[in-house]
């Protein structure tokens, strides 16, 4: 089992990593998910997840799509787009992902580890999943 620490990366990026190898077998922890940014401009980005969000409230649509208004769960259906969900290797592989906001008491002392591929360098465009979150009215 790998704990990865999303603070810092990007969305995309640290999902198609951690979609590949749920794939080969691998069980992983995502700590600090209200941390993770995705790029782009702060005005588009909050529009589309408030459109996605629109079409799949459950008093508008009894039989969904629902989409997740907390970082971790909007991070594993990220992750889940990445995987054949409906598939048995897919479905087996996204058991095998935690996500966590913030460090859980049981990982405390264990090694958090950062994926270099998915850091985000100095993006000036940028807004954190948890800040989505909370304009979305999560609260956590």
């Amino acid at each position: 089992m790998q704990v990865i620490d999303g603070s810092e990366h990007i969305l995309g990026r640290l999902a198609t990593h951690i979609a590949k190898r749920l794939l080969d077998g691998e069980e992983i922890v995502v700590v600090n998910a209200e941390k993770i940014v995705i790029t782009g401009r702060k005005e588009e980005i909050l529009q589309d997840y408030k459109n996605r969000r629109d079409r799949g409230v459950a008093g508008r649509n009894r039989f969904g799509p629902y989409y997740p208004r907390m970082p971790d769960r909007m991070f594993k259906r990220s992750v889940r787009g990445m995987i054949p969900y409906q598939q048995p290797k897919g479905r087996t592989a996204f058991k095998k992902l935690k996500v966590y906001i913030g460090v859980p008491r049981e990982m405390k002392g264990a090694e958090l580890t950062k994926v270099e591929k998915a850091m985000d360098r100095g993006a000036t465009r940028k807004i954190h999943l948890g800040d989505v979150a909370t304009w979305l009215g999560a609260n956590f």
